[in-house]
């Protein structure tokens, strides 16, 4: 196949994380506990609500079921199907009916969306990845974060001034139509870049070869990395869900100020992206996603002392420690299944690992949140200290991403990789 297609196929791969991101940008976060705001859902809910990202990647498993030959088509279809009902969150909150039917629909629309985005998401990978050589992974994934954080730079600005004057003018419903409109559109430009993306053909494997799930299930690489994955999933949905509605309130955060937050957070990621890139083409993502994790565990440590008092400082450095460590931690732990995963056995391992680690993240937001409730119904007074929520949380993912850390250092630093062809 002509190599121009493939580099042009890296680049429209690039693109389309962008795009993707900045769809992510107005489904999460304080973007969506402003909508759960205006449904009246209580902060416990909009956690749980927001774990769902992790709950969907049970989903993951069905994409075991897709066939090789079948990939590009199913991605597309589905993508589209996710991002329509991304859409469809903007506009619930329009609607007429009563509370409790319009919050009931509002889970059901974002249960299904990323029920769609997880079948998809560990093929697209194994796909858009096929395409970039194994000696540059780490460099291409530190381009390809870079311009989807740039442009979440801007977008983020926009949209949050958007929200915040229409909040002002108490017309919070004209915020809700732009939003709803802004997925569509990108939505559209996320379709070519994906018709514009070539498959690489699988010389080497048979598209009728089936893989036993029992041989994956069996083996100790990939169980050692769903471990990997368990673990930090479960330390960032002890916390993280609940932040969002912590910005919002607590903290008093304007949707300008968080978008400031968010330009922090991108240049702390872009800075870090490409040394974290270089390091683990040159040592190993096991190594380098040790490091991430620690770093990690001290934004985590100091958001467990931020308040309303200090929140704009200590919630930045929290955020860019969040943002440095994040720089290399999905790439590393995409990677891992490339470092020591059967080729033929890669998206199917990515899919369990996932799908485990998502039962458990969602399990942990359901696990802390009668804290939350007990907290926040005691006048934000635990063992008898004046204290929020989301402190005691952020305390809990500290100790145990230094588990995960240790276990890094015990399980994978010293196994061999899998030599690529």
């Amino acid at each position: 196949m002509n190599t121009n297609l493939y580099k042009r196929s890296r680049l429209m791969y690039i693109l389309e994380a962008a795009i993707e991101y900045l769809i992510s940008i107005l489904v999460a976060g304080t973007y969506l506990a402003t909508i759960t705001k205006e449904l009246g859902i209580s902060d416990t809910l909009t956690g749980i609500i927001s774990s769902f990202i992790s709950l969907g990647c049970v989903f993951q498993l069905f994409a075991m079921l897709i066939k090789r030959g079948n990939t590009k088509r199913t991605v597309l279809i589905l993508s589209v199907l996710n991002q329509l009902l991304f859409m469809s969150l903007y506009i619930v909150p329009l609607s007429d009916g009563a509370k409790n039917v319009k919050t009931a629909l509002f889970i059901i629309i974002i249960l299904l969306a990323y029920f769609f985005y997880n079948i998809a998401h560990p093929k697209k990978i194994d796909w858009f990845m096929s395409l970039v050589d194994n000696e540059k992974r780490g460099i291409f994934t530190a381009k390809k974060e870079m311009v989807s954080l740039i442009a979440g730079m801007g977008f983020s600005f926009a949209m949050g001034a958007i929200v915040d004057h229409y909040k002002a003018i108490g017309d919070i419903r004209t915020a809700f139509i732009i939003g709803a409109i802004v997925i569509f559109v990108l939505m559209l430009l996320h379709t070519v870049t994906m018709l514009l993306t070539v498959q690489k053909p699988n010389d080497h494997i048979s598209l009728s070869k089936k893989i036993d799930l029992a041989s994956i299930l069996k083996d100790k690489n990939i169980l050692r990395i769903t471990i990997v994955f368990v673990l930090w999933h479960i330390a960032t949905y002890c916390a993280t869900p609940y932040y969002g509605t912590y910005q919002i309130e607590e903290l008093g955060f304007s949707q300008v100020f968080v978008a400031v937050l968010s330009v922090i957070y991108a240049v702390a990621r872009v800075s870090f992206s490409f040394v974290w890139g270089k390091y683990a083409d040159k040592q190993s993502f096991a190594k380098m996603l040790r490091l991430c994790f620690a770093v990690a565990a001290i934004g985590f440590f100091i958001n467990t002392f931020c308040v309303p008092d200090n929140g704009k400082i200590f919630f930045t450095m929290y955020y860019v420690c969040y943002a440095i460590a994040m720089g290399g931690i999905n790439s590393a732990l995409i990677n891992l299944c490339y470092d020591y995963v059967a080729e033929e056995k890669r998206a199917d391992a990515l899919a369990i690992s996932l799908a485990v680690a998502g039962v458990f993240g969602f399990l942990s937001t359901l696990a802390v949140s009668p804290l939350v409730t007990y907290i926040q119904s005691n006048q934000n007074t635990f063992l008898g200290m004046n204290i929020y929520a989301q402190q005691v949380l952020s305390a809990i993912s500290f100790i145990i991403t230094v588990i995960t850390i240790f276990y890094v250092s015990v399980s994978l630093v010293k196994i061999k990789k899998i030599s690529s062809k």
